[in-house]
C-alpha cells in the first residue's frame, strides 16, 4: 500500500450512520432536484458524502444531526 493510505474502519456505528444519513441525504437531494431547491440538494449531497471522511461515532452522528436539522432550518 502507498504511504499515508489506510483502510477505512467499518464499525457498527459508522455503518448505521452511513445508512441512516445517506438515506436522508438521498431523499433530500431528490426533493431538491425536483423542486429546484438548491439548498436541500446540496445538504443532501453533503449528508451522503460526509460519512466517508469522518471517523468516530459521536462525530458521525453529531454532524449528521446538524445537517439534518439544517434541512428544516434553511428550507425555502
Amino acid at each position: 500500500m502507498p504511504p499515508g493510505f489506510e483502510m477505512p474502519n467499518f464499525t457498527a456505528a459508522s455503518l448505521v450512520a452511513n445508512l441512516l444519513f445517506s438515506s436522508v441525504g438521498f431523499v433530500a437531494m431528490a426533493y431538491g432536484k425536483r423542486m429546484h431547491a438548491w439548498r436541500a440538494m446540496f445538504i443532501g449531497i453533503a449528508l451522503m458524502g460526509y460519512t466517508y471522511f469522518v471517523d468516530g461515532a459521536l462525530l458521525l452522528f453529531g454532524i449528521g444531526l446538524v445537517l439534518t436539522a439544517a434541512l428544516f432550518v434553511f428550507r425555502d
